[in-house]
């Protein structure tokens, strides 16, 4: 009883040092212990940027079935954003933390300011298309007229203001590189904050703020993120993390901005064959009308809430790959990887126990429509009988991307998903009439492809010679 009482003790400092970022050395010594220190304020970081996707859920919920079906919509077309701006974060993760490795703090900065420059540029182009064609975009994703009428100005506000979800993206790509995972984490805190307390007030209106329903979350959300990039810039320029940027350190260097597009291009390609993947099931599934839409939706977002702790401990393998092979200790690189995606393996198992058990029931905590219940929980279900190989697949890709080897991820991407998920999904869905779930099997046939085959590659070891 003593001895356990002491491992719970050890387990909770462990957290605090964790989620205050004191502990800066993940090069030597435990690799358990290097794991728990970068997982834990990665795991909270992600946990909090998917409490954004469910409490605009939540809220819009009680808006209307279009509100929701809006949402997923216009997130399918957004997530090519995210595509571009996890391609640099990936890039900005393995540079920034490779330089560490080397104890080479100023190329780190010097990269940090180029990535913030691309993606400031990127979302320029991204806000004029969205605010110019919000009613274009929803149309051609397959919007009725009434939902694009109710819809139009949640795709307007969110497409227009994504230079927020882009730097919000990079900048903390820059941190979780360094290792100051920690930064990262309370960033999304401050911003997650300020969406749930501004959501209902501009959902649903509050004193002068009038009722704008599904466009408040858009307004809500991009309020809440952009205060979180003003605090990450703070953080940056005043010196409170490891990297450090002043004024005179903004300008083009175009060495290291071609290296980090170089990096890029493939955890950019990656991404963009993942999320077009997503957009185009998005597309399949606006065929089965707005209610089964929405449940698709409703139970994507519920997804994301538990993929979320996954991604922060493949966001910790890639951070201990890239600052291991920057000291030269490719081994322990591996070890961290081999460790990192087991422990997230069994996460992933115990939260498919309770999809499987309580899907209806959780679904239901959103919208209570019959048919919204029926092929929200059937998604959350059928998803769930792969999500073991989603924990082991998601660490190990993330690995590769550690590394800066971002192109063997991107052929495993463009195979599962474009040469075998996308035409089994409109074939079981269209032309089997499998309906909706044909779509569904199709993505966990992926996932589970995608898992086999990473974890072969992997195996072969190219990764460790990959420079950057």
């Amino acid at each position: 009883m003593q001895s356990q009482s002491i491992s719970i003790k050890k387990l909770f400092n462990y957290f605090k040092i964790a989620v205050t970022g004191k502990e800066q050395e993940f090069t030597s010594g435990s690799i358990r212990k290097a794991v728990f220190m970068l997982s834990i304020p990665m795991i909270l970081e992600m946990l909090m940027e998917s409490i954004f996707a469910l409490v605009d859920i939540m809220f819009v919920s009680k808006v209307s079935v279009n509100a929701v079906a809006t949402i997923g919509l216009t997130e399918s077309v957004i997530t090519l954003v995210y595509a571009l701006a996890i391609g640099l974060s990936m890039a900005a993760t393995a540079i920034v933390a490779r330089r560490v490795g080397e104890k080479d703090l100023k190329s780190a900065s010097n990269a940090a300011v180029q990535v913030i420059f691309l993606g400031v540029f990127i979302s320029i182009l991204v806000s004029v298309i969205g605010i110019l064609y919000p009613k274009e975009i929803l149309a051609l994703m397959g919007g009725e007229p009434d939902l694009i009428a109710e819809g139009y100005g949640y795709t307007r506000v969110l497409l227009g203001g994504n230079v927020t979800i882009m730097l919000l993206f990079l900048i903390n790509a820059i941190f979780r590189g360094a290792g100051d995972a920690s930064v990262a984490m309370w960033t999304l805190i401050l911003s997650n904050g300020l969406n749930i307390i501004l959501d209902p007030m501009f959902i649903f209106g509050f004193g002068p703020i009038p009722a704008l329903g599904v466009e408040g979350a858009a307004i809500a959300t991009t309020i809440g993120r952009g205060t979180a990039v003003v605090f990450q810039l703070i953080i940056l320029f005043f010196g409170y993390s490891k990297i450090k940027i002043a004024i005179k350190d903004l300008v083009l260097q175009i060495g290291v901005m071609l290296n980090l597009i170089k990096v890029s291009l493939g955890g950019i390609g990656q991404f963009l064959i993942g999320t077009s993947s997503w957009v185009f099931l998005m597309r399949i599934m606006s065929e089965f009308g707005s209610e089964v839409l929405a449940g698709y939706t409703i139970a994507i977002r519920v997804m994301m809430f538990t993929l979320m702790p996954a991604w922060g401990m493949s966001n910790a393998a890639a951070t201990l790959v890239g600052q291991n092979l920057g000291a030269n200790k490719p081994e322990r690189a591996e070890q961290s990887v081999w460790k990192t995606s087991k422990y997230c393996a069994g996460f992933m198992g115990l939260v498919s126990i309770v999809y499987l058990i309580f899907a209806p029931q959780i679904i239901v905590l959103f919208n209570d429509t019959q048919t919204v219940v029926k092929y929200g929980s059937l998604c959350l279900r059928v998803l769930a009988s792969g999500y073991i190989f989603y924990g082991y697949g998601m660490v190990i890709i993330n690995a590769f991307n550690g590394a800066g080897d971002t192109k063997t991820p991107t052929y495993i991407n463009f195979v599962c998903f474009w040469l075998l998920q996308l035409p089994f999904a409109y074939f079981m869905a269209l032309t089997l009439n499998f309906g909706p779930s044909g779509v569904f099997w199709a993505i966990t046939f992926a996932e589970v492809l995608i898992a086999i085959i990473a974890i072969i590659w992997f195996k072969k070891g190219t990764w460790k010679n990959v420079k950057v």
